[in-house]
């Protein structure tokens, strides 16, 4: 990789460490262009010119944030052995990241939605389904097995991440009084149970 290459590189990762520094500190309100620009120290067309926009430099940060969840997740699955452990690992990764990234969770959870996400919606569509594909591929021998009940792949996807993800929702918005630490305890079994074939 060239020199320019190199600096190009360190520069995304500036502009993007800061944005996601900036949410975090002043939430959706505050998360603008020239606060970006004034806490990484890159000028106003070097972010244009790295991420065509604010939205643009958005999604990269969504996208980011998306993939180190799901890069962790699927560590995890990997090293399970059987449907349950895999299962319950999946929930615990989930909430264990939310509580040691909080950060990355809040963006993650605050900005699905946004407006500054959907020119870029496709992308991150596409980012995703190849992350729940590794998943997916995964599951799918289990599946088959008889493991795991037989049900469309999607909804295997909401009844693993679906519980994880409101609870990490709702510790981090920090007006439900929700316990992490019992979550953790509680929900990899409940979500393994409602897996369980009939």
């Amino acid at each position: 990789m060239s020199p320019r290459q190199l600096r190009g590189e360190a520069t995304v990762d500036r502009l993007l460490t800061s944005a996601l520094r900036v949410f975090a500190e002043s939430g959706q309100q505050g998360f603008t262009v020239s606060a970006v620009t004034r806490a990484s120290g890159v000028s106003l067309g070097s972010l244009y010119h790295h991420f065509g926009s604010f939205d643009g430099l958005a999604a990269a940060l969504y996208t980011r944030c998306m993939e180190q969840l799901f890069d962790e997740m699927t560590a995890v699955l990997t090293r399970a052995r059987t449907a349950r452990t895999g299962i319950r690992a999946l929930v615990q990764c989930y909430l264990r990241f939310t509580e040691e990234h909080p950060d990355v969770a809040l963006f993650l959870h605050a900005s699905a939605y946004s407006g500054y996400l959907a020119a870029h919606a496709d992308e991150i569509r596409r980012v995703k389904a190849r992350k729940l594909a590794v998943i997916a591929a995964w599951l799918g021998p289990r599946v088959e097995a008889g493991e795991i009940a037989p049900l469309p792949s999607p909804l295997i996807d909401v009844l693993i991440l679906g519980p994880p993800a409101e609870t990490a929702r709702r510790w981090l918005s920090s007006t439900y009084d929700i316990d992490l630490a019992q979550a953790y305890r509680i929900l990899p079994d409940r979500v393994w149970r409602s897996l369980q074939p009939d």
